[in-house]
């Protein structure tokens, strides 16, 4: 898990060069006709991709973005209306039964449809009209690393096939802010040690790092076996932060832009409940962090000023929490590559 960490930005820099010519292509195809609506549908880590593909799609195109609930079509194979729209199914195998099962579908409905996989020679790949492949090789850890990030770099890639007003010189520079991110393995490493009795734990976003927020709790789940739930900030507000107390663990996204004031509100809130807290930010904003101890701050500027400033945050920012996941997992005694129970392929309908 961790030699994969380390590859991302050589994986983000092939699947660049790979795949732009191909969100050129599409990009000339869209601008002749948009979709009335986007459908994505994807599981585990996948789905947590999709759930930034859905605030980044809809943020700069403006395209309504639904997330399809896989069991609709599979479980009661009900007639879904998707003529007119464009359907993405994320898979890192490309051999998710029930995410096929939907690109299928809305292919023989009459939709638009876009695969996103590691594999090439994948059933996904087979089945889809047009597919952004995500280079990053063979991804040999169960908990996804590398294949996550590439994830996110198609959606990026597909924004701007929709029109998007992306910059592909920002988008370019994603591997090198990538690189940057894994500077901070040693201080992450030292920092594990702090959390080896951790079993239970919140992780919190909003917008465009609410996937990470996920993201960090699938891992924290999947490879230290902590109880981890990810919540938008806004969310916790209704219902769960009830739950947090004194030393409760509490780990924050919180990069500088539109989100940074309700998340600093939110990190004064869990910090009055004496919570243990964690925070990933910028530089700009570490000086007003004040938690318990310092934060994990991100070392590089990303991207433009103003209400697009944390646009391109979510892969540096998901960087340095998968290196705590997988310190964390060492720190503790188990095996990151090899959960309990789970495989790499998950096989549901």
């Amino acid at each position: 898990m961790l030699e994969e960490i380390r590859q991302q930005p050589a994986a983000l820099e092939r699947t660049l060069k790979g795949e732009i010519r191909r969100a050129e292509s599409l990009r000339k195809l869209f601008a002749r006709k948009k979709p009335r609506m986007i459908v994505l549908a994807a599981r585990g880590t996948s789905d947590n991709a999709a759930q930034f593909g859905r605030y980044l799609l809809e943020i700069t195109t403006g395209i309504p973005v639904s997330l399809a609930a896989a069991s609709v079509y599979t479980l009661y194979q009900a007639p879904v209306d998707l003529r007119d729209a464009l359907v993405v199914a994320i898979s890192q195998s490309g051999e998710s039964t029930d995410t096929n099962f939907v690109l299928e579908r809305a292919r023989a409905s009459g939709a638009m449809t876009v695969g996103v996989t590691n594999e090439r020679k994948s059933t996904m790949a087979g089945l889809a009209e047009h597919v952004f492949l995500v280079r990053a090789e063979k991804e040999k850890s169960v908990a996804a690393t590398k294949t996550y990030t590439g994830q996110l770099l198609a959606m990026y890639l597909l924004a701007y096939s929709l029109g998007a007003n992306i910059s592909l010189d920002d988008v370019r520079r994603l591997p090198e802010w990538a690189a940057a991110a894994l500077k901070l393995e040693s201080e992450i490493t030292e920092r594990a040690e702090r959390y080896r009795f951790m079993r239970l734990g919140v992780v919190l976003g909003r917008g465009l790092n609410y996937s990470n927020a996920l993201e960090f709790a699938l891992k924290l789940m999947e490879t230290c076996y902590v109880v981890a739930e990810g919540f938008s900030a806004a969310d916790l507000l209704h219902g769960p932060i009830a739950m947090v107390e004194r030393s409760f663990p509490v780990f924050l996204f919180a990069p500088s832009g539109v989100t940074w004031p309700g998340m600093r509100e939110m990190l004064e809130k869990v910090s009055e409940l004496k919570a243990e807290t964690l925070v990933f930010t910028d530089q700009s904003n570490s000086a007003a962090v004040k938690s318990q101890q310092r934060p994990i701050v991100i070392p590089t500027k990303l991207g433009r000023k103003g209400n697009g400033e944390d646009i391109y945050t979510p892969i540096p920012y998901i960087i340095p929490a998968q290196l705590l996941a997988a310190t964390l997992a060492a720190v503790k005694g188990l095996n990151p590559d090899e959960p309990r129970t789970i495989h790499k392929v998950t096989l549901t309908l």
